[in-house]
């Protein structure tokens, strides 16, 4: 659909999964218990954390805010996602379009800051613990926290800003299920130039840069350990930072085969499965890697079932 002759499109037209008609019905009923699973879970991780005292600490003040992280990013397409299979309507307004982007590319940083934090807090337990309270202060993590926020807002806004410059004429049918910021660039009928050269400069900043000091803080936990190799300390490091881990290999995992391994062929559809695994199944699997591989959360649940019975 066209404003008036010459202008931009006023909507765009999302291709949606690559599924045939008659597996709709499956498919939406899997979606579904995926984004509930992922809402009700991380939603549990908050309220324990809350709850329970003992997990009043840095690694799960992190990890509060990353459940809410988790449960806002997969708001930002499964409701959409959801509503498109169930109306078969495939449209979304230009606005609506440019708001889902940005909200995407914030929530998608904010995650990448928020696993950086929390390698960074486990860094400190295990390199240094007799100084672990001073160095992770509550003002230190909040002041993390809200760097993670503020530069989260600032690299979503310089990409939504940029993108709102950009023109639509030949073509507005998205090859996706949400819309994609390069799947936006690649319709445009503008130059894109410099979209391209600020993804790469911003991508490398809030993707590649806290990915490396994931790295580095892990190689020093490893190196921390291998100087004084015991079968005591590898199990307590594998219990302090297997969770984390976990986590950190999901999440860049879909990233770099999202946007770092080239397809010959299938390019889109590939494209669409590897985003359902970033934006559906990661988030929804947190939950679990966090409550069954953690003996914390595991201690706080169960007094947290104890104490419902206790009172009914």
């Amino acid at each position: 659909m066209r404003r008036d002759n010459g202008s931009t499109f006023c909507e765009f037209i999302l291709l949606g999964l690559p599924i045939r008609p008659e597996e709709q019905g499956l498919f939406y009923a899997l979606f579904l218990a995926m984004y509930l699973t992922t809402v009700l879970g991380n939603l549990l991780i908050i309220l324990l954390i809350r709850l329970d005292s003992r997990l009043h600490t840095p690694m799960y003040f992190f990890l509060s805010h990353l459940a809410f992280t988790d449960i806002s990013f997969s708001s930002v397409t499964a409701p959409k996602l959801l509503m498109n299979m169930l109306t078969q309507s495939r449209s979304i307004p230009y606005a609506g379009c440019i708001s889902q982007v940005y909200f995407f590319l914030f929530f998608a940083d904010l995650d990448s800051f928020l696993l950086t934090s929390m390698a960074y807090d486990r860094y400190v337990a295990i390199c240094h613990p007799l100084h672990y309270t001073t160095i992770m202060s509550q003002s230190v993590c909040t002041l993390l926290v809200i760097g993670s926020w503020v530069l989260s807002f600032a690299g979503a806004l310089v990409h939504t800003v940029l993108l709102a410059r950009l023109s639509f004429f030949l073509d507005n049918t998205l090859h996706h299920f949400f819309c994609d910021l390069s799947a936006l660039i690649k319709l445009s009928s503008s130059d894109t130039s410099v979209n391209e050269l600020v993804i790469l400069i911003v991508g490398s900043l809030v993707i590649t840069l806290p990915f490396v000091c994931i790295l580095v803080s892990y190689g020093r936990i490893g190196a921390t350990i291998l100087r004084a190799p015991s079968v005591k300390g590898i199990c307590k490091a594998l219990s302090t930072c297997g969770s984390h881990l976990s986590v950190v290999s999901l999440s860049y995992g879909a990233i770099i085969g999202l946007y770092f391994v080239p397809s010959s062929t299938d390019t889109n559809d590939k494209d669409v499965i590897v985003a359902v695994l970033y934006t559906l199944v990661t988030p929804m699997l947190n939950p679990f890697i966090y409550s069954l591989r953690n003996r914390d959360m595991k201690g706080a649940l169960g007094n947290m079932l104890r104490r419902g019975s206790f009172s009914v």
